[in-house]
């Protein structure tokens, strides 16, 4: 049986998206719909290896509903782009909201034996795929730090992804006595360089928790200037990161729709 899904994983992940559609008709997505989730559970992972782009050949656990994206090597291709300009070997990096490590991944590629990566992912289950993607690559430069980043060290309430987020992407930090949600150890970056190499270059995608990762890494970022490359969750976040990181003389330069980067 399980071979059976395995099996099925790996057909499900390789559907072009012309045949996924069928799932946003009428009557007859809905069925096709509960077929796939009786047959195939959310829970069923597959590895694959990445087809194009800078991280070819490199594996990953995928979600076969998923995974596409990652599969073919096209997610966010500018960010991308980006990414293997700035980052060379023998640089440290930071991953900041890693989830399952498609960037990880490429940070490690591209900064080779002699640099470090560290990612930072809150969520167990996630961090624990993060993990396994980096072992199946034999990626020893890379190290993963469940726990999240805010404006100061200690526990702050996560609030998870919605059910219908299969990798969890979405899960958030919230402040406040009246959110629900679960106490998850965060850090500032500040505390986190005193016992690690600061990065060169930072990944900063948090789910709206920007502004609140640059306040406990204001230190850090005036004596190490490194450049991050970050995605944007609403106006105003973008608003007051710019504010923030321009008191600071970065300036910035716009690299999609979604995500900015800020050089020193």
């Amino acid at each position: 049986m399980a071979g059976a899904r395995q099996w099925m994983g790996r057909l499900m992940l390789r559907i072009p998206d012309s045949l996924r559609s069928v799932r946003n008709l009428p009557g007859v997505g809905g069925v096709v719909h509960r077929l796939s989730h009786w047959a195939l559970p959310d829970s069923e992972k597959v590895w694959a290896q990445i087809e194009s782009g800078p991280a070819k050949g490199l594996w990953m656990e995928l979600n076969p509903r998923t995974g596409q994206n990652c599969l073919r090597g096209d997610a966010e291709p500018a960010v991308q782009e980006r990414l293997v300009s700035l980052l060379r070997a023998g640089m440290t990096f930071y991953d900041l909201g890693a989830n399952i490590g498609y960037y990880s991944l490429l940070a490690a590629r591209l900064a080779g034996p002699d640099g470090r990566v560290f990612s930072f992912e809150p969520n167990p289950e996630v961090a624990a795929r993060l993990r396994r993607n980096l072992a199946r690559n034999r990626f020893e430069n890379a190290t993963v730090t469940e726990a999240g980043v805010w404006s100061s060290s200690g526990l702050v309430t996560f609030v998870p992804s919605n059910a219908d987020s299969p990798d969890q992407a979405t899960g958030r930090f919230a402040a406040g006595d009246n959110v629900a949600g679960t106490p998850v150890r965060c850090v500032a970056l500040d505390d986190f360089v005193a016992a690690a190499p600061a990065p060169e270059g930072m990944k900063c995608d948090v789910e709206g928790a920007e502004v609140e990762v640059l306040r406990g890494a204001e230190r850090m970022l005036r004596s190490r200037r490194p450049w991050i490359l970050a995605e944007m969750h609403s106006p105003e976040n973008d608003q007051a990161w710019r504010e923030f990181l321009g008191r600071l003389d970065y300036t910035f330069e716009t690299v999609d729709c979604n995500h900015i980067l800020a050089r020193p």
